[in-house]
C-alpha cells in the first residue's frame, strides 16, 4: 500500500536503511545550491536554440514562468510626435494653472502691497509719495502671458526634440541592434 492509502492507525513513515534516509531539514547550503541550480537550468533554457522558444508548454505548477528576450529595433516617429505633443500640452496647462495659483496667493497674502510699501519707505523717505507699483512689472496679466508664451514654445520644442530623437533612435538601433528588454509572464 502507498503511503496515501494506508489505513489509519499504522505507521506510514517511510521504513529504509539508516544510509537510505533523508534528514528532516536540509541545511541551508543544501537549500541554496537547489536554487541556484534550477536558476541555472532556467538560464540554459531561455538561452536555449530559438527552435525549443516556438513550442507552447503549459507551465507546471510550481514552475518558473516563461521568459523572452526581445529587441527594440525601430520606434515609430509619428507615433512618438503624437505622444510628445499630448504631453507637453499636458504639461504647458499645468505650469499654467500652477503660476495662475500661486500668483493668486501671493495677491491674496499681501505680498505686493508689503513689497510696495518696502519699496517706498527705502526710496521716498518719509514722504509717503510712492509712484513705484510692482504689480506694474510682476502683474498677473503679465507673468501668465509670458507663462503662456514660454508654455507654446515648450510645446513646439519639446515634441520636435521627442521626433527627432525617435528618427535617431531609429539609425542607432540600426547600426548597433537596438535595446534588448527581457519580458517575463505574470506569476498567478
Amino acid at each position: 500500500m502507498s503511503e496515501r492509502t494506508a489505513p489509519p492507525g499504522r505507521d506510514t513513515a517511510r521504513r529504509t536503511s539508516a544510509g537510505d534516509r533523508e534528514p528532516a531539514k536540509r541545511s541551508l547550503t543544501e537549500r541554496l545550491q537547489d536554487t541556484l541550480s534550477s536558476a541555472a537550468e532556467e538560464h540554459r533554457a531561455n538561452a536555449g536554440p530559438a527552435s525549443s522558444r516556438g513550442s507552447r508548454v503549459r507551465r507546471a505548477a510550481g514552475r518558473q514562468p516563461r521568459r523572452a528576450r526581445l529587441r527594440l529595433t525601430r520606434v515609430d516617429p509619428w507615433s512618438v510626435m503624437k505622444t510628445s505633443f499630448l504631453l507637453s500640452v499636458a504639461f504647458g496647462v499645468v505650469t499654467f494653472v500652477a503660476i495662475f495659483m500661486v500668483w493668486s496667493v501671493l495677491g491674496a497674502a499681501g505680498v505686493w502691497e508689503s513689497i510696495n510699501s518696502a519699496v517706498a519707505s527705502i526710496v521716498e523717505g518719509d514722504s509717503g509719495n510712492s509712484t513705484f507699483d510692482v504689480t506694474d512689472y510682476v502683474g498677473m496679466s503679465r507673468v501668465l502671458g509670458f507663462t503662456l508664451l514660454v508654455s507654446v514654445v515648450d510645446v513646439i520644442l519639446i515634441t520636435a526634440i521627442a521626433t527627432l530623437t525617435a528618427f535617431l533612435y531609429n539609425l542607432a538601433a540600426a547600426l548597433l541592434g537596438g535595446i534588448e528588454v527581457t519580458l517575463a509572464e505574470d506569476e498567478k
